[in-house]
């Protein structure tokens, strides 16, 4: 079952306008005082906003590139998620002046490593095709 691109431009349309909205809204009009409230409220409208922005090319990418088992929307979402986190993470890490090219890449190759372990667990656990070719025994010898 492919994603449906409809329900993925809506949803990734009402992301980036709450995100990056809100992202501005934060920035601009509030100055983004140094307290904990907005600290936390910037990081998790960066997610919100990167996860929507990452929403409708990572649906392109399986359109154009079809996994076995097909990839479904919460797989879409899930994959752009990990942009969402990865930027707010990579964001918050900034804060400590901590993020360099081996943090970059590490954390990239670490997110990338889980969602192929998920989608690994998620191509074992799927149901094996039934067939009739050598029906199973039913008295034993």
């Amino acid at each position: 079952m492919q994603p449906q691109l409809k329900r993925n431009l809506v949803d990734s349309l009402a992301l980036i306008l709450i995100g990056w909205g809100g992202l501005a809204l934060i920035i601009f009009f509030f100055g983004v005082p140094p307290f904990v409230w907005a600290r936390w409220s910037f990081f998790a409208l960066g997610i919100i906003a990167l996860t929507g922005t990452a929403l409708p090319f990572i649906y392109f990418i399986h359109l154009r590139f079809p996994s076995d088992p097909p990839a479904e929307t919460n797989v879409v979402t899930r994959q752009a998620l990990w942009f969402g986190v990865y930027g707010a993470t990579l964001a918050w890490l900034q804060l400590g002046r901590l993020v360099t090219l081996y943090v970059v890449f590490g954390l990239a190759f670490g997110l990338a490593a889980i969602e192929y372990f998920i989608r690994l667990r998620e191509k074992t656990n799927r149901p094996l095709p039934t067939s009739d070719v050598n029906p199973p025994r039913t008295s034993l010898h």
